[in-house]
């Protein structure tokens, strides 16, 4: 098997996980990590046994990196992959793809320049449950999927914005929970229901008076298909209650999967996580199975590290885009959509109406 030489840039928390999937995938040659202090770095590099760098487009040059995993906050995304597609490298970036349509279109633009491979991280898509309802639309079983949801009631306390200096703010983070928590769901939604014709949405910042941007958001979501949703995402309930989405059929069948539960899950923070499951499964015939799936996933879950174990499905799969030069199972194209739609219900909020897609960079 051929290995694709591989780096990482961030030394953050999420970077471990990319870091211990590309030491341990067949597919990997884990040779650089590029982090913004020589300290953090070289710590980071001893840690995995690769060599450290403080500039991207130095570790390219000296280490040969074929691809490259991008953990950084999300602002600083659209550099390190453009300076990474330049150097010929493909590129995996954590989502979101970045916190800006203008960013977004310049990475795009850099690798189809350079003739590169953009994916966008969304491991949820890799999870039993929600590859379920992917393959019931795909066969049909609901018919045309007519109405969708996307609901995040989660929590984040003070001590998790003063972890790190980036979170919170606007010009560092991006935004808040549609930027940072929301797009693993507001992926699941268009890949379940397709592109969007137009959304009005509204953002508020409800109980954390020390961040400035949003802990909760609610969106209306009309499809080209003619399909409409219903996006609701929160930082906001203490305890945090659940993540889900759910697809509605043209037949009556409704399916769903919850994809967190309890505490949401924090990159170097947590531990455990609850099983995702299919929380609504009424394909006549079906619904039977619940039971049993639920028991098969949360074996699956309780026999590893799940994040770990997600995260080493989705970036094996990019490895072996690259080898096989196929398009990944989640493209840069596909992290565009999922930031095109937390982008409308900003500028929705801003302008007091609905917006179309598609939509343009400010």
């Amino acid at each position: 098997m051929r290995k694709v030489k591989t780096a990482l840039v961030g030394c953050g928390k999420v970077g471990h996980l990319h870091a211990a999937a590309l030491a341990a995938l067949p597919e990997s040659e884990f040779v650089a990590v590029c982090g913004r202090t020589p300290e953090k770095a070289n710590a980071f590099a001893e840690k995995y046994r690769v060599a450290a760098f403080t500039d991207v487009r130095e570790m390219l040059a000296k280490s040969e990196a074929e691809a490259v995993c991008i953990c950084t906050p999300h602002p600083q995304h659209a550099a390190s992959t453009i300076a990474a597609a330049e150097a010929g490298a493909h590129v995996l970036v954590e989502k979101p793809l970045a916190s800006s349509l203008a960013d977004c279109d310049a990475m795009l633009a850099a690798a189809r320049a350079n003739q590169t491979i953009i994916g966008t991280v969304c491991q949820r898509r890799f999870y039993p449950p929600s590859q379920r309802i992917r393959r019931a639309i795909d066969d049909g079983k609901i018919g045309q999927p007519v109405l969708g949801t996307a609901v995040m009631f989660g929590w984040r306390d003070e001590a998790y914005y003063r972890s790190d200096p980036w979170r919170g703010s606007w010009e560092r983070e991006g935004g808040g929970v549609l930027v940072n928590q929301s797009p693993h769901l507001l992926d699941l939604l268009i890949w379940y229901l397709g592109e969007i014709d137009e959304v009005f949405g509204y953002w508020a910042n409800l109980n954390h008076p020390y961040i400035e941007v949003e802990d909760t958001a609610v969106a209306v979501v009309r499809f080209k298909s003619g399909a409409l949703g219903n996006i609701v995402m929160s930082n906001s309930q203490n305890p945090a209650v659940n993540a889900r989405v759910s697809v509605h059929g043209a037949n009556g069948a409704s399916i769903g999967v919850q994809t967190d539960g309890g505490a949401m899950f924090v990159a170097g923070v947590t531990e455990n996580i609850e099983a995702p499951f299919n929380d609504i499964w009424t394909i006549r015939g079906e619904e039977k199975f619940l039971p049993q799936w639920k028991e098969e996933d949360a074996r699956l879950f309780s026999s590893m590290k799940p994040m770990e174990h997600f995260h080493r499905l989705q970036i094996q799969d990019f490895l072996q885009a690259i080898i096989e030069k196929r398009a990944p199972a989640v493209t840069g194209e596909d992290g565009r959509r999922t930031v095109e739609l937390f982008t409308a219900i900003y500028r929705a909020t801003r302008e007091g109406k609905a917006v179309k897609f598609p939509l343009r960079a400010e």
